[in-house]
């Protein structure tokens, strides 16, 4: 590791003697034994014998568990009043060394990073005040990286917010340019702060951490609960991903996964370490994993669903890493269909490199001069999507959902085994999932546009598949066939509609199936873990919502005269609407029509109790009685 005289985000060896200067001498009239004095003392100290250590601690995805980077921390001395970086910054900013401080932290953390080998990317803390240092040498940071042997689009820049920002013009103008030579942005505590959303307005960075007061304690605080998702509502839509900070126990790690967080950090994830891990544990990756499946992967029928990523294969030509810019231009420039390139070594592919983002670097002046010679790879994203053959097109389109914006743009690389196989572009995996929307359109529901019969059969096959705890229930209006003859069909179809719309209400988009079998009858499934409650506030809105159907005189009567098959007066009671529910247990049923029977069985039940109604099956079905 050669030795450090560049900064990355400094003004070249300026910082270094400013730094050199603040440890060789204390400030005139400190006095060594008051305690300002013996605090200064000490920061000397460590600036100048460079004793502070480097921790880094996981972010993963919070969709499977991979590690998608590391936070790098710092810690001072053991044993001393600046072993926290609170104090030792603190110090630092009472004698006006904070910047000098915050270089060389970075300076340890880059360091320590490069040599750990660590995978994914390291985010690493600046503030807006150092990033918008004046004098900043062009091309320095790119070539303190290379010789750190760190790709800067490794780096996201987590700005640390810890007073107030107004120089909104200079800050994002600082951020362009450390965009363009490859970083990515991220801002720090979320919710904290002076100005963070208005941060988040101005620099539209490509990660937001939400502040740990947000997260801790949120599975029973229906107010931090709305804030998440508030916050993961407006990253939806201005294409930030969202990593919650914080995260401490495992209720709180899956109330976060549930609200479809992108990734989060914490010390139930892990702590900070100087030799962190380079993959979670199993037990932590099986509760990321279990107890739901993601709705949309199903949506599109079983037959649609085993659909794999080998159907979009394109064999593309790729390069070895040694191949210089040169000759990547070249082909590029001789191939206009050419959307991007693979880096393949030995056979594993190792990094992308998209055509415009090439094409436009060399554009500017100098730029063939400056790259020409070197190595693709400094093009190349390092993390590119890689998806097995045999991948399905729903498990794809959920990884790239998840993943930076970029992806959809570049394409993804197709492995077998490992191997490189070939490219797939986006274009090509939404012209398949859109053909995968309309085939289920065609199973819709003509009146409510609910899936029909076979996406419901689909579904409860495609959960038992899946090995997930679920409840059906199915869903009956009683008494509505009276009501259809006495009102009218169209009053009837108005009765269907609201009973859909009202399921719709009450379920979780992400992980609930809604399905109108035909009729009057409807199926849902429930993953939500408060499955219970719903049906109950169901109940109570139907009720509320069903009286405006009716005269005023059959409301007060509390139902509705019609003739019967011999002509008698007959008062039928007022519609109301009972639910049947099974709990299905992974490997308890074995088949759709078996679970459909519990189902069903349940729904009698429920019909028999007089108005709005739940029954829940709380027996082990007889096949498995002998283990009582």
């Amino acid at each position: 590791m050669p030795p450090f005289t560049f900064d990355p985000f400094s003004p070249s060896s300026e910082t270094a003697q400013i730094i050199a200067r603040a440890a060789s001498q204390l400030p005139g009239g400190a006095n060594p034994d008051d305690d300002q004095g013996q605090m200064l003392a000490l920061l000397h100290e460590i600036i100048a014998q460079r004793n502070l250590t480097a921790l880094f601690q996981p972010i993963v995805r919070m969709r499977n568990g991979d590690i998608l980077g590391y936070e790098g921390l710092i810690r001072g001395p053991s044993n001393t009043p600046l072993h926290s970086p609170l104090n030792l910054f603190k110090v630092a900013r009472a004698h006006n060394l904070s910047v000098q401080v915050e270089y060389l932290c970075r300076h340890i953390v880059m360091a320590r990073f490069a040599q750990s080998g660590l995978p994914g990317n390291l985010f690493l803390n600046v503030s807006p005040g150092a990033l918008m240092q004046p004098k900043a040498i062009h091309g320095e940071t790119l070539r303190y990286l290379e010789k750190l042997g760190i790709n800067p689009q490794r780096i996201i820049i987590e700005l640390t917010e810890n007073e107030p920002t107004y120089d909104y013009v200079s800050l994002r103008n600082a951020v362009m340019y450390y965009r363009e030579m490859g970083f990515q942005i991220a801002i720090d505590d979320l919710g904290e702060g002076f100005s963070s959303l208005r941060l988040w307005s101005e620099l539209q960075p490509e990660y937001v951490k939400i502040d740990m007061h947000f997260i801790q304690g949120i599975n029973h605080d229906p107010m931090k609960l709305q804030f998440v998702r508030s916050i993961q509502e407006i990253a939806e839509k201005s294409g930030s991903i969202v990593i919650a900070e914080g995260i401490e126990s495992q209720a709180e790690l899956l109330t976060i996964r549930d609200l479809g967080i992108a990734c989060g950090q914490g010390y139930h994830i892990a702590r900070p370490m100087a030799e962190p891990m380079t993959s979670i544990s199993e037990d932590l990756s099986k509760s990321l994993r279990r107890d739901k499946v993601p709705l949309t992967e199903q949506k599109h029928g079983l037959a649609k669903r085993n659909a794999t990523v080998l159907k979009l294969l394109r064999e593309t030509q790729y390069v070895s890493p040694e191949v210089p810019n040169d000759h990547v231009y070249e082909l590029f420039v001789n191939d206009p269909q050419l959307q991007a390139l693979p880096v393949v070594s030995n056979g594993l592919p190792i990094g992308l490199i998209n055509r415009y983002s090439m094409v436009e670097r060399f554009a500017r002046l100098y730029g063939r001069e400056l790259y020409g010679k070197r190595s693709c790879t400094f093009f190349m994203d390092p993390n590119p999507i890689l998806t097995e053959q045999d991948t399905s097109l729903q498990e794809l389109s959920n990884l790239l959902v998840q993943a930076e914006s970029h992806h959809l743009s570049n394409g993804f690389i197709i492995t077998d085994r490992g191997l490189y196989r070939g490219l797939g572009t986006g274009h090509d995996l939404l012209r398949e999932i859109t053909q995968m929307q309309i085939d289920a359109a065609r199973h819709a529901n003509p009146l409510t546009q609910l899936p029909g019969n076979v996406p419901i059969n689909d579904h409860i096959e495609y959960l038992l598949q899946s090995g997930v705890e679920f409840c059906i229930c199915y869903c009956d209006l009683d008494h509505f066939k009276p009501f259809n003859d006495v009102y009218g069909y169209r009053k009837g179809d108005d009765m269907i509609q609201i009973t859909g719309r009202l399921l719709q209400q009450h379920c979780d988009p992400q992980h609930d199936f809604i399905g109108h079998i035909g009729g009057d009858d409807f199926l849902v499934m429930f993953q939500s873990e408060d499955w219970e409650r719903r049906c109950r506030t169901l109940l109570e809105s139907f009720a509320a919502e069903s009286r405006h159907f009716y005269y005023d005189e059959d409301l007060e009567r509390g139902g509705y005269f019609s003739d019967d098959r011999q002509g008698n007066k007959v008062l039928h009671p007022l519609v109301s609407l009972s639910l049947g529910a099974v709990r299905i247990e992974p490997s308890q049923y074995s088949s759709p029509h078996q679970i459909a029977s519990a189902a069903t069985k349940a729904k009698k039940q429920a019909k028999k109790i007089v108005g709005n109604s739940l029954f829940i099956e709380r027996r082990i079905p007889a096949a498995f009685s002998w283990a009582m």
